[in-house]
């Protein structure tokens, strides 16, 4: 059986400035406490606990992002001749289908932030299909412009 020690740590006081000026000192009360080997942070009783808000995954957008890549394979594994012959495979229009493959263009990071749900709130489906720059560097800034 593992025996917990608890560590205290600071006061829950007002931020005060160094001598100098130049620095915060801010005290949080935490406690640590050992358990099997690792510490775990306590906080008070008095305060309500933080959790971040939870990831919220546009599935419109996921399922767009999911079925350009998904189109962008058949025609390069020769399933299909023309990205005519692929849009009157899936019963859709070719206009459409040229938007959504332009997805396959995101750089890997707002890609990511799209399926991990951290994509900026305002960003929708419509704003992707939208005409956009192939530079990463470019869509990022494109991107902040337009939905913050």
């Amino acid at each position: 059986m593992t025996r917990c020690a608890a560590i205290t740590i600071g006061q829950l006081g007002r931020p005060t400035l160094s001598r100098d000026g130049r620095m915060m000192i801010v005290s949080i009360p935490i406690s640590l406490r050992r358990q099997g080997g690792r510490k775990q942070v306590v906080t008070p009783a008095t305060i309500a606990p933080w959790t971040p808000p939870p990831p919220r995954v546009d599935n419109t957008i996921v399922k767009a992002l999911v079925r350009a890549h998904r189109w962008r394979g058949m025609p390069e594994s020769n399933d299909y001749a023309t990205a005519r012959d692929l849009a009157r495979a899936e019963k859709i229009n070719e206009a459409y289908l040229g938007r959504v493959l332009r997805l396959t263009l995101l750089s890997p990071s707002i890609a990511e932030a799209i399926l991990s749900g951290r994509q900026p709130d305002r960003l929708e489906l419509a704003d992707l299909l939208k005409p956009f720059p192939i530079e990463w560097a470019k869509q990022e800034a494109f991107f902040n412009s337009r939905t913050i």
